[in-house]
């Protein structure tokens, strides 16, 4: 043993033997090293496929190539005939195969050019990711390199990185991209007649050029299906029936079912590159051909008005997960309908799909009970003055009929309750993310679309409302925040809850919600839609945005989401243009696509208690109450106000007339419980139920020792600021003053500035002209009661 390493020592020390070492060592480095990392760096094409792994849409690579990204699964026949056409020892030399290149040298050589190159599937592999030219110093690289390859990939990993790369013609690249384009099907789908025409166009890829070498390529191909008869791979039948079938003549055009959210896609991995450019989404690809189908339809009819643009979205309501998404219609020979545009990541003007949010939120934090009554009645809140779309009032509403009717003023009325800050803090919590100013910024405008939003994040609050209350009774009564996200488009692997006890809402407050939502008349069906057993129950939502520029629709199952949109891009308002005449019928031609189901949401009775209600006003009922029912409502009604409208009142021995200690003893007086609104509430809401009793008035000999609120102002409130336009001859037009007064046929002298103005009786109204600047108007009645207001005329 010390001999040797005596030996050792002393070869160590001769200059020859270190320099072979050093040289040897190098070499080892140099093999080790000499693959690039990545292998391949060309830019890929962005590749979306539906659920079931079928091309929905894809674009051109950045260079301006078709080229998919890498697929680790390699057909068989396509294995089968690379081998046989390029590298038949494929599976047996370490990437260098000495005996084809020996055949490649002796027939260059007899032919005195070259002929042939003898490289293997390996060596090919190198130069596609190094694009070395051809000459023997790269062939003695590529050689060095395909060996140090077979080192670290195996031969399956290395056939898929040739089948992604190779060229096959103009400009496509690899066997995924060339199956699409010459075949118009992904490549499992090919026949061998087709996949050894495949096989045979990397040898010489400019075969493949409309018009040109069609025989050549169709001999190359049937020279192949001899071979691989010969090899017993095929029999004779499938051979000559393979030779029958004709070659690609020319590049066919991609599938293009989903156009915009392959854009959405691109910009999505643009901004947060994760994995590679090709997705599988959630996409059901019939689905999404059918509502394409749907919103053409459509757009054929909306556009006579001049109404260019549509766009759809379908959600699972278990997952978030996208089934159909459609941007807009694609007509790109017109560029005037700007089809490019994605509409469903747009921000637009929700009109009033955000009313039922509200609703929810009330109810949750214990405003209202689901059929409170909410004021209707014109209203000036600091400056800003809403109407509903009928121009018309009931003076007050239930709650749960406000949000089915889509009332505006009801809306603002909660809104002020509920406050704006607070509810643009739930709308970040759930998902917004539009909503980008302050909240004074919106202010009570928000409920009426004064914000702006997307088809994307509204149809996932839709469906985070669904699925809180779906999942209820899975978890036992608990919550989970993950519920609440925005929808997403690729497979979503189903992830453990973290439960808490209480959510954003509870799925009371939800139910409570959706089944109000139930109630709107479907268009077309005149609410006799619960006639038809193959109708599906949805809770649905309208939404028509200020001048008519967008119409929205989103309605749910305990299954599906589905929103429209319908409008222009440029934001052209056009007459019509409304979410119930424009989009709800397409809302609910696509809900016809999908599975009916009779199943309707579970009433989550785990989170409601029975309670007196007040019958007439749908508040708790009080003391004064009458009318009472016990009704289920959300435990947070437990907090909801008692009823502010009911009032014991003191009346004559006959009923006939209002009394009190003044005129009539306690004893003789009879005394009664009375549903008493409001006299501006009243005013409204008794002409539109006749259930409704005014008070009796006072008899003549009592004293009525205070207004009792018997008397109020309408229009203008108090510290309005006005404008008044001039009429079309150019003169200054009058302001419309409105007043209410409980008691029937009682006159009311109106003053403005001290200045008599006129009397009114029973329809009290009058036009008033003030100039520019601050008044007083006052009001007096028969009785001597007195009202009065302060308000400010613009000039401009």
């Amino acid at each position: 043993m010390q001999t040797v390493l005596k030996r050792i020592k002393i070869c160590l020390k001769k200059p020859k033997v270190i320099f072979l070492l050093v040289f040897l060592f190098v070499l080892t480095v140099l093999f080790w090293f000499c693959l690039p990392k990545p292998l391949f760096k060309n830019p890929t094409s962005y590749v979306i496929d539906d659920n079931q792994g079928q091309l929905l849409g894809a674009s051109i690579a950045k260079d301006g190539q078709w080229r998919f990204p890498y697929n680790d699964s390699v057909p068989e026949k396509f294995k089968q005939c690379i081998i046989a056409f390029e590298d038949k020892r494929f599976e047996n030399h370490p990437g260098f195969d000495i005996l084809a290149f020996g055949r490649a040298i002796k027939q260059n050589l007899s032919s005195k050019k070259i002929t042939s190159g003898g490289s293997t599937l390996t060596m090919q592999v190198i130069r596609l990711a190094t694009k070395h030219k051809r000459n023997i110093w790269n062939k003695l690289l590529e050689i060095f390199m395909a060996l140090r390859l077979e080192l670290t990939y195996s031969k399956k990993e290395i056939l898929a990185l040739y089948t992604s790369n190779a060229p096959f013609g103009t400009n496509v690249i690899g066997l995924d991209a060339a199956s699409w384009r010459y075949f118009g099907r992904s490549p499992d789908k090919l026949s061998w007649g087709e996949m050894a025409a495949m096989a045979v166009l990397p040898n010489a890829p400019s075969l493949v050029h409309p018009g040109r070498n069609r025989q050549t390529l169709l001999n190359k191909r049937n020279r192949l299906l001899n071979r691989l008869y010969k090899q017993g791979v095929i029999d004779s039948i499938t051979a000559e029936l393979a030779k029958l079938e004709p070659v690609p003549e020319r590049p066919m055009p991609l599938p293009s079912l989903a156009p915009h959210l392959l854009q959405r896609f691109k910009n999505d991995y643009d901004a947060k590159p994760v994995g590679d450019t090709r997705i599988r989404t959630s996409i059901r690809s019939g689905l999404q051909q059918q509502v394409n189908d749907i919103l053409e339809q459509h757009h054929q009819v909306l556009k006579a008005n001049d109404i260019n643009n549509i766009a759809a979205i379908v959600l699972d309501v278990e997952t978030g997960e996208t089934l159909a998404y459609a941007g807009n219609i694609t007509h790109h020979e017109d560029p005037q309908m700007e089809s490019d545009v994605d509409v469903i990541d747009a921000p637009r003007s929700p009109g009033s799909t955000l009313k039922p949010l509200l609703y929810a939120s009330a109810i949750h934090n214990g405003l209202i009970l689901p059929n409170s009554l909410l004021p209707d009645v014109p209203t000036l809140i600091a400056g800003y003055h809403p109407e509903n779309f009928d121009m018309g009032y009931d003076g007050a509403v239930p709650a749960s009929k406000a949000l089915a009717r889509s009332l505006n003023i009801p809306a603002v009325k909660l809104l002020q309750q509920y406050k704006f800050e607070k509810f643009y803090d739930f709308l970040h919590k759930i998902g917004i993310t539009t909503l980008s100013k302050p909240a004074n910024h919106y202010g009570l405008s928000l409920i009426l679309g004064g914000g702006e939003n997307t088809l994307w994040e509204l149809t996932g609050a839709y469906a985070d409302m669904a699925r809180v209350l779906n999942h209820y009774d899975k978890y036992n009564g608990s919550y989970d925040p993950e519920d609440f996200h925005n929808p997403v488009y690729n497979k979503q692997d189903i992830k453990k809850a973290d439960l808490e006890k209480s959510g954003l809402l509870d799925a009371a407050s939800i139910y409570s919600t959706f089944q109000a939502m139930e109630e709107v008349m479907r268009p077309g069906e005149e609410m006799l839609w619960q006639q038809f057993s193959s109708s599906q129950r949805v809770a649905w939502k309208t939404g028509t945005s200020f001048g008519f520029r967008d119409g929205w629709a989103i309605g749910v199952t305990p299954r599906y989401v589905v929103g429209v949109w319908v409008g222009n891009t440029d934001g052209e308002g056009r007459p019509g243009l409304t979410g119930i005449n424009a989009a709800a019928p397409a809302l609910f031609e696509i809900f016809r696509l999908l599975p009916a189901s009779k199943d309707w949401f579970a009433m989550p009775t785990g989170e409601m208690v029975k309670i007196d209600v007040c019958r007439q006003s749908g508040y708790r009922a009080g003391q004064y109450c009458q009318d009472i029912d016990q009704v289920l409502v959300p435990k947070t009604g437990l907090r909801a106000p008692v009823c502010p409208y009911h009032q014991l009142i003191h009346l004559s021995a006959d009923g006939q007339y209002q009394v009190n200690g003044n005129c009539e003893p306690p004893d003789q007086m009879l005394n009664k419980k009375w549903f008493v609104l409001p006299p501006s509430m009243e005013y409204y809401y008794k002409s539109r139920n006749y259930q409704y009793h005014v008070l009796p008035p006072f008899r003549a000999d009592c004293a009525q020792t205070e207004n009792g609120n018997t008397m109020e102002i309408i229009y203008p409130k108090d510290g309005a600021k006005i404008y008044i336009p001039l009429e079309a001859d150019g003169a200054r037009g009058r302001m419309i003053c409105n007043a209410a007064h409980r008691l029937p046929g009682m006159k009311i002298f109106w003053h403005l500035d001290d200045q008599y103005m006129g009397t009114t009786k029973d329809f009290h109204q009058l036009a008033l002209n003030p100039p520019p600047g601050k008044h007083i108007l006052t009001l007096v009645d028969g009785n001597g009661n007195t009202v009065n207001i302060g308000f400010e005329i613009l000039s401009k």
